[in-house]
């Protein structure tokens, strides 16, 4: 087979969300000639300077990536991105400022959407290049969802099964004002009590405003929640209710709760899927699992006690459109009661066709990472590198990127709760065995991949090849 120059460098930052589907598509360019590397986003970086001119495929675009984008362009690699958070995003002119910069996006050469509403969106940024051209392909995550890939799961699916039998999921996404570290919050937390408010790492980029309002009513949804439980499980105390907490929230308060009551457990293990395919039903506000569990054709509802039509619908909209929706206890109460005894099934309809369909891409036919890697060689990547950079802009890039990885794996170490915690817990340490085991789930399920290699390249990362 012929030999790629370009290779194709597949960041991870959230190994639960993102491992499978990364792999996935890296299986696919391997497969078709693309030496791929692929791991921990942040060790990644770290090596930028010696990995070989390639294709960076970017899972987002904000103002945080700034350095990284132009160190990346000044090495000489080209950049394909995509918005991993987009599914579910704020009006656009919060989203602009908040999931774009005008740093990073001109440096980008191919913008990937989810779908149509997302391309919308995309062409509305208003430091948008007009040579920047926008393909819509789906994701890879959404891969992972279509009925061919179920089986992936099954193995998980039985152990949750057994582990927990009928239970309810409730998924929680309230890192915004519960982070598992200080600081990755909407906002930082305050040395004096009288402070002014200083943005924390997810609230960069909104206006003042918009952030104290959508931390306000993040904490109302979190009380919300802390409430359900005991009620739910009382009037449910032959289900097993299972929090899973959002992975960069803190889980020292559901695990309170799962001490005071037996039925009550806290798990965040895995890939969302098999979790969403074991349970009986599942409980989210405003969640991305809400659209996961309705492609899957998982009963979900979401919890909207405290209801703020300008967060709960102009925000987190989707998911929330796609679910059964209960505005008070006593409704949803009622509501999973029908759902448990087959009463009430998955959300449907057309309306909500037309609206999953507007939203995303690649539900059937080639999967999103075919997609995507067609896009590749049609852009020619499989016949020359990208354009050599200057020599000294190589030589700038390579002196910034090695000391940006110096200043990072040192802060990495300082004690108390880190970055290297915080990595750590968003990926934790994978073996050569680890992916190989996964690629043979792929392989049972699409009978391909067999000619697929993995090697290790360095600590978090690895080489994938045909």
């Amino acid at each position: 087979m012929q030999r790629f120059v370009s290779p194709l460098i597949v960041p991870v930052e959230n190994q639960v969300r993102e491992l499978d589907a990364k792999i996935l598509l890296s299986c696919i360019a391997a497969e078709r000639g693309f030496p791929v590397i692929m791991g921990s986003r942040a060790y990644i970086h770290f090596k930028m300077a010696a990995i070989p001119k390639g294709i960076y495929l970017a899972k987002s675009m904000r103002s945080l990536s700034n350095k990284m984008f132009k160190i990346i362009r000044q090495l000489g690699h080209e950049i394909v991105a995509w918005d991993e958070e987009a599914l579910v995003h704020p009006p656009a002119e919060t989203y602009f400022t908040l999931r774009l910069s005008q740093v990073t996006v001109p440096l980008v050469s191919h913008l990937i959407a989810w779908g149509q509403e997302n391309a919308d969106l995309l062409r509305k940024f208003p430091e948008l290049p007009e040579t920047t051209p926008i393909h819509i392909v789906g994701n890879p995550r959404g891969d992972m969802l279509r009925p061919e890939l179920r089986g992936y799961f099954d193995d998980q699916v039985e152990v949750l099964k057994k582990q927990y039998g009928d239970f309810i999921l409730v998924n929680t996404n309230f890192s915004d004002v519960n982070p598992v570290i200080p600081g990755i919050g909407l906002f930082q937390p305050a040395a004096k009590q009288n402070d002014p408010p200083s943005f924390g790492q997810s609230g960069k980029g909104m206006s003042l405003e918009f952030a104290i309002g959508l931390r306000d009513h993040k904490l109302a949804l979190l009380d919300n929640f802390v409430k359900m439980v005991p009620a739910l499980q009382q009037a449910f105390p032959d289900q097993t209710f299972v929090i899973r907490p959002h992975p960069s929230e803190h889980d020292d308060i559901y695990r309170e709760l799962a001490a005071r009551y037996q039925n009550v457990k806290v798990d965040n293990s895995g890939n969302i899927i098999p979790w969403l395919l074991a349970c009986k039903a599942m409980i989210h506000n405003g969640c991305t699992t809400g659209v996961e569990a309705y492609l899957l054709r998982v009963p979900a509802i979401s919890y909207l006690a405290t209801l703020n039509e300008y967060y709960d619908y102009e925000f987190q909209g989707l998911p929330t459109k796609l679910s059964h929706q209960c505005f008070s206890l006593d409704e949803l109460q009622l509501t999973l009661g029908k759902i448990l005894t087959g009463e009430i099934a998955a959300a449907g309809g057309a309306e909500r066709k037309v609206l999953i369909d507007y939203f995303l891409e690649a539900q059937e036919g080639p999967l999103a990472c075919e997609r995507l890697v067609d896009l590749l060689i049609a852009s020619g990547y499989n016949r020359q590198a990208p354009p050599a950079a200057p020599a000294p802009s190589r030589a700038m890039g390579w002196l910034k990127c090695n000391s940006r990885a110096i200043r990072k794996q040192l802060k990495m170490r300082r004690p108390g709760p880190n970055r290297q915690f915080y990595h750590d817990h968003r990926f934790p340490e994978l073996t050569v065995a680890d992916i190989e085991q996964r690629i043979e789930r792929l392989r049972k399920q699409l009978h391909r991949f067999g000619a697929i290699k993995v090697s290790a390249h360095s600590r978090h990362i690895f080489r994938i090849s045909g």
